[in-house]
């Protein structure tokens, strides 16, 4: 996994309104982009409602409630930006939000209605909420709905995911100094042989790459946007030592590099006992673990001659369930495709442990065409569930 920085990290580019339409395939949850108002029929042919996003009006304008799939336009007549969700009376459980609606713009929101009495939670920037009036609808199967996470509902799987973390920079400081001494020693047989666990380690990590700082850059930063390339000073960490030890480099010119690394994972160690992640980005972390491992291990732009693209990926799943497995308590009532996930995430690694040879990967470009589909098709399917994931765990104001 990369994370943004210079000489490197990758770019955040999916916006609110890929994991929108990853909801939508899902069934869960809709979070559509901005929509301009417009009063022309829809060619849909679904039901459209203009409701007004207020302090004052908040939900104004929902007087002819109806069963079905619907849009509802928000309208939002305020001076500040705000936000919207649609709950049902009983319980408070989401079925539909739209985020940062500013000053005079209109958002769409699409939703499935049945029975059940439902209202809209307007929630201005720097004010309190505001929760509009109850419509009832008479008859109909409501869609999916799930109760809102709060910052504090984060705060345990934080910590615990934190913690975790601390025990598994343990391990790379551990091996990244096996790796240090094979070099040091001139075995640059044994180096290459210690390379791929210490970096399988470290990708283990994902979730925290954000926390990190700049020190994912030089730990595990490319050489993209440097401009010397891979000759570049900046160019450091674990994919400069993998280029030197599979482009012909002595021992003599990887031992600055070795030494480099493993000084930097031992200041990241001992930096993390006072570090601190941010809660509420823990469920957007596990989606954008494969969703970099889809951007840049299955597309070879992070093999710098080791061939361990796929080595990498299954290490990146595994990162994602660590994540997974500290989030569950919240996710267990509230995404019912948790098991599907489970089962998608046990196929994927089945497929990707298909290409393991002992202590050796099949490299990408050894793939046969058929393989290669498969594995596309089975990243990409968690990365679009787990989007879900991040938005479920998005915490929500409730006040």
């Amino acid at each position: 996994m990369r994370m943004p920085g210079p000489g490197a990290r990758s770019p955040r580019t999916w916006a609110a309104a890929a994991l929108a339409l990853a909801l939508g395939a899902t069934g869960l949850l809709l979070v559509l982009p901005h929509t301009p108002h417009r009063a022309d029929a829809a060619p849909d042919g679904l039901p459209y409602t203009t409701v007004e996003v207020s302090p004052g009006g908040c939900g104004r304008g929902w007087d002819r409630p109806a069963p079905g799939l619907q849009v509802f336009r928000l309208h939002n007549t305020s001076g500040r930006a705000a936000e919207a969700y649609l709950e049902e009376r009983s319980g408070g459980a989401v079925l539909g939000e739209a985020e940062g609606i500013g000053p005079g713009a209109t958002r769409s929101l699409t939703v499935r209605l049945g029975t059940g009495a439902y209202a809209f939670r307007c929630v201005p920037e720097d004010a309190d909420a505001v929760t509009g009036p109850t419509v009832r609808v008479d008859r109909g199967r409501p869609g999916p709905a799930a109760a809102p996470v709060t910052a504090h509902d984060l705060v345990p799987p934080a910590i615990a995911y934190q913690k975790w973390v601390a025990q598994g920079l343990d391990e790379v400081a551990r091996l990244t100094g096996r790796l240090r001494t094979a070099v040091d020693r001139g075995d640059l047989a044994a180096a290459r042989t210690a390379w791929l666990p210490a970096h399988l380690q470290y990708e283990r990590l994902g979730a925290a790459y954000d926390a990190f700082g700049d020190a994912d850059g030089r730990i595990n930063g490319t050489e993209a946007g440097l401009p010397g390339g891979v000759r570049d000073p900046a160019f450091t960490g674990f994919h400069r030592i993998e280029y030197g030890l599979w482009h012909g480099a002595t021992a003599g010119s990887l031992r600055a590099p070795a030494a480099a690394l493993a000084g930097a994972v031992t200041a990241l160690r001992e930096e993390w006992a006072q570090a601190r992640m941010d809660p509420a980005q823990l469920g957007l972390r596990a989606h954008e673990i494969l969703e970099n491992t889809v951007q840049f291990e299955l597309t070879a732009r992070t093999d710098y001659g080791s061939g361990s693209n796929l080595a990498t990926a299954r290490a990146n799943l595994d990162g994602t369930r660590a994540v997974l497995a500290r989030l569950r308590p919240l996710l267990s009532t509230r995404y019912p495709d948790l098991p599907v996930l489970d089962r998608r995430l046990e196929r994927a690694e089945a497929l990707l442990d298909g290409f393991r040879h002992g202590t050796r990967w099949t490299p990408l470009s050894h793939l046969t065409r058929t393989q290669r589909e498969r594995t596309d098709a089975a990243l990409g399917d968690l990365v679009e569930r787990l989007s879900s994931v991040a938005t479920l765990c998005d915490p929500r104001r409730t006040a």
